[in-house]
């Protein structure tokens, strides 16, 4: 599966916010999804085996619990992708800090302030 397929799925996105936070433990992912999403137990189970094997989750078992994490190397691989489009949204946002540059300066002239 590819990794925008993996991704493309709110359910396993939101499993990565929650792991992006740290290690947790199946129990704990299912119940945030389970109220946030109103799936079943099962059906959270199996975004967790796609983020397994697809190299996004990492699982290791203390006693009866099972803790996941996130494992960086898919994000890296989306993130040297993303590289190529950087300098899009880049100039675009540097464009913007110069209009508001810009913007602060003619207040600053012209003698407005923030709450005028």
């Amino acid at each position: 599966m590819h990794a925008f397929d993996v991704l493309g799925d709110p359910v396993r996105r939101r499993i990565l916010e929650l792991l992006a936070g740290g290690e947790q433990s199946s129990g704990e992912l299912t119940a945030v999804i389970q109220r946030e999403f109103g799936i079943s137990q099962p059906a959270v189970s199996q975004h967790l085996k796609v983020l397994r094997d697809n190299g996004f989750a990492s699982v290791r078992a203390q006693g009866t619990r099972r803790l996941y994490a996130v494992e960086p190397g898919p994000l890296q691989e989306i993130d040297a992708w993303l590289e190529l489009f950087r300098g899009f949204w880049n100039q675009r946002l540097d464009a913007l800090a110069t209009e508001l540059a810009r913007g602060k300066r003619e207040r600053r002239m012209t003698g407005e302030t923030k709450d005028s």
